[in-house]
């Protein structure tokens, strides 16, 4: 067989039969692992949701606030809590993704950490260390609109992870931040006050109009009535 010339031709028709059949091969790969890839998130996503929540037996299409998805909790048709799927910038390695459970006065239920990359044996210790119930770390039980859930070098609450203030300080951004993008979703439902927990009460008078008891008749006062007549 005639051996093939070593010209810049041949050359450049070469690289583009190897680069073409490159291309193909690492679709073909895409192609194959990009449906497992995206079942396996879901199936992550659905245990998160899970381990975040309680009491629950139907779960709304999630509504996206600020850029987090939030997953509204029913019980009998009555609202529970949420599940915020919640990130911050701040680590030390890169973001933080958590899935963060809150019931319907805004307490946290519980977390699960579903992406980070930071420091092994140091940054990586969130996964367990914000829900141990051992000095101040854990932030279970906790609600972020009465409770200081930043580190305490921040004038906070929360015992940051030893050796690791920057991730501790990530995670809690992510846990507040989740936790305002809740509180958002929910301003559109019936109103109630995240910080007390209290349903604010019905107002019983306005600005335009009073009922005044005198002599035991009812008469109507309005803004419009407040001038005399000379």
């Amino acid at each position: 067989m005639k051996k093939l010339e070593s010209t810049f031709l041949n050359m450049v028709l070469v690289l583009t039969v190897i680069t073409l059949i490159a291309a193909g091969t690492l679709g073909t790969l895409h192609s194959v692992t990009k449906e497992p890839i995206e079942l396996s998130k879901i199936a992550k996503q659905e245990a998160a949701i899970q381990q975040v929540l309680e009491g629950y037996d139907q779960l709304d299409e999630p509504i996206e606030v600020n850029g987090m998805r939030i997953f509204k909790a029913y019980n009998n048709k009555e609202f529970v809590g949420a599940a915020v799927e919640a990130s911050s910038k701040m680590g030390f390695s890169g973001d933080i993704r958590v899935m963060v459970g809150f019931d319907k006065q805004g307490n946290i239920i519980n977390y699960a950490v579903l992406e980070q990359k930071e420091t092994p044996g140091l940054g990586t210790k969130m996964v367990e260390w914000f829900k141990t119930d051992r000095d101040n770390r854990s932030v279970i039980g906790k609600n972020p609109a009465t409770d200081k859930l930043t580190v305490k070098n921040d004038g906070g609450t929360v015992d940051a992870i030893t050796a690791a203030t920057i991730s501790s300080r990530a995670f809690l951004d992510a846990i507040n931040s989740g936790y305002a993008a809740y509180a958002e979703a929910n301003t559109a439902a019936p109103e109630h006050d995240y910080v007390s927990g209290a349903t604010p009460a019905a107002e019983t008078e306005t600005d335009s109009v009073q009922e005044v008891i005198v002599s035991g008749e009812t008469i109507e006062n309005t803004d419009s009535i407040n001038t005399q007549n000379n």
